[in-house]
């Protein structure tokens, strides 16, 4: 049976007369990765960003987990969103901080577990993205690849369920966009995590998608897999895949 641990219903958004979404809905499923493809200013960032209740939407429910997350006190909120990992576009590592400390950081409320433990959790989400050697770097001395890996790592060092990745593959070679999407299909299969893959790169949602639903001007315009969506007859649709 379908186990869904992310639901939109019906969610508008906008901000003042620039109407975002204009009802919107999806279900994401356990273990899943659904591609929401898209131009830019399509309203694919605020999707995700009301999914996890960084804006609130006008109309609608977002659903986590099976909890409606409209009008919930904020310290619910925060438990729902402890189950969902979020990869941000430019990786949002902290400057000043090593490889090493960088990942220790979402570990922070768990000063109680003793250090060696800690650390295997560093090494481990390391060894997910291939960069043990790295501990101990800073983020200037990586490339935007590595960074990339390192980001992901950071938001596997807490398990979660879920997983946003809002533009992986963005302003990376074609050779690390190809290792990048190989990853994320890696960590769904180690950790049967869903996932939410924001993007407009057509080989990462080749090689990721379960699910695509195509986004234009607020509306969702298609869903399917790749191979379905590749072949509509759609003249917008295939515009995407030329």
């Amino acid at each position: 049976m379908e186990k869904i641990v992310a639901e939109i219903e019906n969610l508008r958004k906008s901000f003042g007369n620039n109407h975002v979404l204009k009802g919107v809905s999806l279900k994401l499923e356990k273990g899943e990765n659904l591609v929401i493809f898209g131009k830019s200013g399509s309203g694919k960032s605020v999707l995700i960003k009301c999914l996890v209740g960084l804006l609130e939407p006008d109309e609608g429910n977002v659903i986590l987990f099976g909890e409606n997350i409209t009008g919930i006190k904020e310290t619910e909120l925060n438990l729902l969103r402890k189950r969902v990992g979020f990869l941000f576009q430019s990786a949002a590592l902290y400057d000043s901080m090593s490889v090493r400390e960088n990942l220790e950081f979402p570990l922070r409320d768990l000063k109680s577990k003793p250090k060696n433990e800690i650390d295997g959790l560093v090494m481990e989400a390391l060894q997910n993205v291939g960069l043990e050697s790295a501990i101990d770097k800073m983020p200037a001395e990586l490339s935007g690849g590595m960074r990339k890996r390192v980001g992901l790592a950071r938001t596997l060092i807490l398990k979660p369920e879920i997983i946003l990745y809002d533009e992986p593959t963005t302003g990376l070679d074609p050779i690390t966009s190809k290792e990048i999407s190989q990853l994320i299909l890696d960590i769904q299969s180690k950790y049967n995590t869903a996932s939410i893959i924001i993007t407009h790169d057509v080989e990462c949602a080749h090689i990721t998608a379960n699910k695509m639903k195509i986004l234009k001007e607020g509306t969702f315009i298609a869903e399917g897999t790749f191979q379905e969506l590749s072949q509509s007859k759609d003249e917008w649709v295939g515009s995407f895949f030329k």
